[in-house]
Formats: structure tokens, sequence, C-alpha cells
């Protein structure tokens, strides 16, 4: 087990700390690393950099934007992963969901540049993890490319 830290940019263009999680599994950090994005009581953090101090991770974010905390739809054990459009126009819908296991499962995931779906090949932007609603978020853009079970 690892710890892991949040540290917030203030605009005096110093840090602080604002998140503590003291015992949290390696694959987990690994997996909120790869997140570009963090939401926790309804304010989105946008990372920044990341380090390792001593023994502690730390995630360092800006805030990027306020919204209203959506709660988690259920109390599911396993983790839970959306596929989104990045479409904000039509509020970037979910094109799939998928449950892991293993945070290390979702990272094998979110750290991929391709996705394929419904014959279609999907591009990464980003990944993000919601703390408010227990799930992680990848945003992909269609590439145009289509896809059969294979073959590209």
């Amino acid at each position: 087990m690892g710890k892991l830290e949040y540290r917030l940019l203030k605009p005096d263009d110093t840090f602080v700390s604002i998140y503590h999680y003291q015992s949290i599994e390696l694959e987990q950090i690994l997996a909120r690393r790869e997140c570009e994005f963090f939401v926790k009581e309804g304010v989105t953090y946008k990372q920044t950099s990341s380090a390792v101090e001593d023994d502690i991770h730390i995630i360092y974010v800006k805030e990027h934007e306020h919204g209203p905390k959506e709660q988690a739809e259920d109390d599911n054990r396993e983790i839970t992963l959306e596929v989104r459009e990045l479409n904000s126009l039509r509020g970037h819908p979910i094109l799939f969901v998928s449950s892991f296991h293993t945070h290390l499962d979702v990272l094998s995931y979110i750290g991929t540049v391709y996705t394929y779906y419904n014959g279609w090949e999907w591009e990464r932007d980003s990944a993000e993890i919601d703390e408010d609603r227990s799930v992680y978020s990848l945003y992909v853009t269609k590439t145009g490319v289509t896809y059969e079970g294979g073959k590209a």
C-alpha cells in the first residue's frame, strides 16, 4: 500500500495539499495518475504533473470547473469505466460501460490510444477519475476507421 496526495496550484504559484490517501494500492495510484482529470465534491481538477516525494505519490492539479456534486448510482464492488464520446454539445454521451476487478485492469484500458466499439475505431482524448460517482471515464473521438473483429 502506498500514500497519495493531491496538491492544488494556488493563484500565487504555490501548492496546498487538498486530499490525502494514507493507504492506497499502487495500481490505483498509477490509474489515477493516468487520468488528466479528477472530480471530487463537484470540483473538476486538471492534472498538471505528478511526482514521488519520499514515500508519497503526488498529483499536482489546478481547478478546471465547478458543478453540482453528483452521487454514485449504485454500490457496486467492481470498478466501473464509462467510455464516452468527447462531444460537449451532446453532453459527452456514454458509448459503453465496462466493469473491472482491479485498477490495473482499468489502467490497461485507459492507457491505450485506441478503443474499438460498434465497428469503429475511437482515439483517446483524456480520462478522469470521478470520486463523486465512483467511476472512471475515458473520453474518445471517432477516427473514421472501421473495425471488424481484429481488422482495422
